[in-house]
C-alpha cells in the first residue's frame, strides 16, 4: 500500500462534493512514529512491526490493522479531521470501553491512546485489541429464522445488562483526568477501572451537538443533572448557534426547495419553533420515574459492529464512539437494522409465494425477514428488558423522541419538521397527556400550511430516494470506487432525460440550479 493511501479515503467516491468529502477524511500523520507508539503500547519495538494496513473506513474514523513479528494483531484507529470534538470523542470512547469491560461486557481492550495530536505521531489515536471472529454484517442476510432469533435474543440480553448499569447523571463517560477544566464532571462512585483510573460523566459527545461552528459555542452539553437538561440541551445549543451564525438558506435537501418556491427560509422561524419546544419540554418528562433513569446504550447497534463466533455467540461489540448516557425514554427504540415500518400480523410469508416472479419473491422474503426481526426484538425485550419495553409501549414514546431529535438536529433550512411535530402534539395533547390545555398553540391556517409543507417534503424525500435508486448511489451520493464511472454515466443520462422533460425554460433553469447530483456550497449549513 502506498503511503498516501494511508492518509486518503479510498473506500468510495461521492457523485457530488467529492473533493469536500475526501478533504474531510484526509488525515496525514507520522507513519514511523505511529508504528513506534503502537509497538510501545504492546511492549514491543518498531522493529517488531511487520505491517500497517488499512482495515476499514467509517463515517468518522480510519482503522488500521497492525501485525507484529510474534503474530500479535491489533487495531489502530484515528479520527478524521471532520470528526468533532476530537479530544473528547477519543477520551470518552476509551473510558467507555474500559468501564464496560470492567463490568464484563465483550468490548476491545485498549492498549494505548492519545486525545491530542500533540504527540510524535501527529494525530489522535486509539490502539486496541482486534476482536477475532466473524463480523455479523458479513452473514446477516444469510441467517435462517432460528439463527436470527438466536442473535436477537443475545443482543437483547446484552442491552438488558447495559440498561441495568446505574449512573448519577447523563452525558458521556470519561476518565476524570481527561476532562478539560472548563467542563463539569460528575464522579461515578464505586466503579473499578481496569486502568485504575477514576471514571466520571462529562460532556455529551453526540456529533450534532458539536457540528460545524457549534464546536466553539458555550452551550451546555452536560453532564445532565436532570431529565429536563437532557431534553433541552440540543435545542438551547441550536438557538445559540442560529442567533450567532444563522442566515436565511434554502433547504439542504434540494428536491425540497420547490415546496418553498425556491425561497430562502429564515432561521428566526426555526428559533421560534425551538422556543415553543422548550416551553413544552417539561411536559415531555414521563410521569413514570423509572423511564427517566439515566442509561447507556450502544450508539449504533447494527450488524457491522457485532463480532460473533461460529455458533453465533457475541464475542465483541465495537465502535463506541459518540456513546452517551441519557434518560431511558430517550434511549428507547428498535435498532434501525432490526426495525420494520410494516409490522403486521400474522408473521408468515404470503401463501402465493411460489406464484410470484423472482423479484417479487425477493421483496416478500425481505419484508418477512424484517417483520420477523422486529417482532422477535420486541418479544425478547418484553421478556428480558421490561423497562425498555415499557418505554417502547408508552403512548408518547415515538413522538417525544422525534421532537427531541428534531429540536437537537443542526438546522438545514427546514422550518417544517419540528413544527409539524409540535402541531401533532398540540392536536393530541389531551389524548396523550390527559390535560385540557396545551401550553402552546397554532392558528388553524398555520397548521394547514405546516401539514401541507410536511407532506410536500415527504414526497420530495421519496423522489430523492427514487432518483438515488435509478442512478445507483448511496447516502450523500456515495459510490464504490470501481463503479464510479459507470454510475456517473448513468447520472448524465438521467440528467439529460430529466432536463429534456422540462416543459418551460423556467423549469429547466430551476433544475439546473438545484440539480441533486451537482456540487454545491455547504459552508452556509455548518
Amino acid at each position: 500500500m502506498q503511503q498516501e493511501d494511508l492518509f486518503e479515503y479510498t473506500t468510495g467516491k461521492w457523485l457530488y462534493n467529492n473533493n469536500l468529502r475526501h478533504a474531510e477524511r484526509r488525515r496525514e500523520f507520522n507513519i514511523a512514529e505511529f508504528k513506534r507508539l503502537a509497538a510501545a503500547s504492546v511492549n514491543q519495538t518498531e522493529k517488531d512491526v511487520l505491517s500497517l494496513k488499512k482495515l476499514a473506513e467509517g463515517g468518522f474514523n480510519r482503522s488500521f490493522l497492525i501485525t507484529m513479528a510474534n503474530g500479535l494483531r491489533f487495531v489502530a484507529r484515528i479520527p478524521y479531521p471532520v470528526t468533532e470534538p476530537k479530544s473528547l470523542v477519543v477520551a470518552s470512547e476509551v473510558a467507555t470501553m474500559d468501564f464496560l469491560r470492567s463490568h464484563g461486557f465483550p468490548v476491545p481492550l485498549v492498549f494505548g491512546y492519545s486525545t491530542t495530536a500533540e504527540n510524535p505521531a501527529e494525530t489522535e489515536y486509539i490502539f486496541m485489541e482486534l476482536v477475532e471472529g466473524t463480523n455479523l454484517g458479513d452473514v446477516w442476510f444469510e441467517l435462517d429464522e432460528k439463527e436470527r432469533t438466536t442473535v436477537v435474543t443475545r443482543l437483547v440480553q446484552l442491552e438488558a445488562r447495559l440498561f441495568a448499569l446505574r449512573f448519577p447523571a447523563g452525558g458521556s463517560i470519561y476518565y476524570c483526568d481527561d476532562v478539560p477544566d472548563e467542563h463539569r464532571r460528575v464522579l461515578i462512585e464505586g466503579s473499578s477501572s481496569i486502568s485504575a483510573k477514576q471514571f466520571c460523566i462529562g460532556p455529551d459527545t453526540s456529533y450534532r451537538l458539536w457540528f460545524g461552528k457549534r464546536l466553539n459555542l458555550s452551550a451546555e452539553r452536560g453532564p445532565y443533572r436532570d431529565t429536563f437538561e437532557a431534553l433541552a440541551a440540543g435545542a438551547t445549543k441550536e438557538i445559540e448557534y442560529l442567533e450567532k451564525f444563522g442566515k436565511p438558506v434554502q433547504p439542504f435537501q434540494r428536491l425540497r426547495r420547490e415546496a418553498y418556491d425556491y425561497k430562502a427560509q429564515s432561521p428566526l422561524d426555526h428559533i421560534a419553533n425551538l422556543k415553543k419546544y422548550l416551553v413544552l419540554a417539561p411536559q415531555l418528562v414521563p410521569k413514570e420515574t423509572p423511564l427517566c433513569r439515566p442509561v447507556l446504550r450502544h450508539p449504533d447497534l447494527q450488524p457491522n459492529n457485532v463480532i460473533v463466533t461460529s455458533d453465533l455467540q457475541i464475542k465483541g461489540l465495537i465502535d463506541w464512539q459518540h456513546s452517551k448516557i441519557l434518560p431511558l425514554f430517550l434511549q428507547g427504540g428498535t435498532p434501525l437494522s432490526i426495525q420494520s415500518h410494516d409490522l403486521v400480523e400474522p408473521l408468515v410469508p404470503p401463501e402465493n409465494m411460489a406464484d410470484l416472479d423472482e423479484r417479487e419473491q425477493r421483496e416478500q422474503a425481505e419484508l418477512y425477514r424484517r417483520r420477523h426481526l422486529h417482532h422477535e426484538y420486541l418479544s425478547k425485550t418484553e421478556e428480558l428488558n421490561p423497562e425498555h419495553h415499557r418505554a417502547l409501549a408508552e403512548k408518547l414514546n415515538k413522538l417525544r423522541r422525534e421532537l427531541w431529535h428534531h429540536a437537537s438536529d443542526p438546522w438545514e433550512g427546514d422550518v417544517v419538521t419540528l413544527k409539524a411535530d409540535l402541531v401533532a402534539l398540540t392536536l393530541k395533547w389531551k389524548e396523550i397527556t390527559g390535560e385540557k390545555d396545551c401550553p402552546i398553540s397554532f392558528p388553524e391556517e398555520e397548521v394547514r400550511e405546516c401539514l401541507r409543507l410536511e407532506a410536500a417534503q415527504a414526497d420530495a424525500d421519496e423522489q430523492l430516494q427514487a432518483c438515488e435508486d435509478i442512478v445507483g448511489v448511496g447516502c450523500e451520493g456515495w459510490v464504490p470506487p470501481g463503479l464510479f464511472e459507470k454510475v456517473k454515466a448513468r447520472e448524465r443520462k438521467f440528467k439529460r432525460e430529466t432536463f429534456g422533460a422540462a416543459e418551460t425554460g423556467e423549469e429547466r433553469g430551476r433544475l439546473e440550479e438545484n440539480w441533486i447530483f451537482d456540487d454545491f456550497d455547504e459552508e452556509v449549513y455548518t
